[in-house]
């Protein structure tokens, strides 16, 4: 298990780039340095819950969002294995009582 700063780290950068900002921009909207910014996404300096508020806040995302253990590349893969199942599973239900209503009412 990592730690809560390494966990806070990896989901900012993360967030960060997917809003396509960087750095100095989250710096700006969140009145903070760029150095600053960049030492929490390197888990040297940990900010205050004000700060993770107004971060999640400019990231649009839940203040959780930052602290959710990201999952291993396997487990993700795995997930969207079952729910392709899932979703057959569900399709071919669907398709066979179709299937056995039409036999039955010709």
């Amino acid at each position: 298990m990592e730690r809560l700063g390494e966990i806070l780290a990896k989901n900012m950068k993360k967030h960060r780039r997917k809003c396509g900002i960087s750095q100095a921009q989250l710096a700006e909207k969140v009145n903070v340095s760029t150095h600053h910014i960049g030492m929490i996404e390197l888990a040297r300096n940990f900010p205050t819950l004000d700060l993770v508020e107004r971060i999640a806040n400019a990231l649009d995302i839940e203040i959780y969002q930052l602290f959710v253990e990201p999952h291993s590349p396997n487990e993700e893969l795995e997930q969207l294995r079952q729910e392709i199942k899932d979703d057959m599973k569900q399709l071919l239900n669907e398709f066979l009582e179709k299937a056995i209503h039409g036999i039955c009412t010709d």
